[in-house]
């Protein structure tokens, strides 16, 4: 599982956030998919890497613009996320 943090700049409310959402969502097969205009990012879980300038086009059609990208594998935290190995 690999967590993809994008920087997102032009989000300024949660329907902003939800519109960024449903681009990544309906670009690319996710697990999980959460954004935040007071942070300026969205973060992703997924099974499968995400390539940078797929996502930066998918997430620039909505009218905003990716400003960062990181990738690192992602292990699942907390009391059962230990179980999982």
């Amino acid at each position: 599982m690999l967590k993809i943090t994008a920087g997102v700049e032009g989000m300024r409310c949660g329907m902003c956030e939800a519109h960024v959402n449903d681009a990544v969502r309906k670009a690319f097969p996710v697990k999980k998919v959460a954004s935040s205009h007071t942070k300026n990012q969205t973060i992703i879980l997924s099974e499968q890497p995400i390539d940078e300038q797929a996502l930066r086009d998918a997430i620039g059609v909505t009218g905003y613009r990716v400003t960062s990208f990181t990738s690192a594998p992602y292990e699942k935290k907390g009391l059962f996320g230990a179980f999982h190995k």
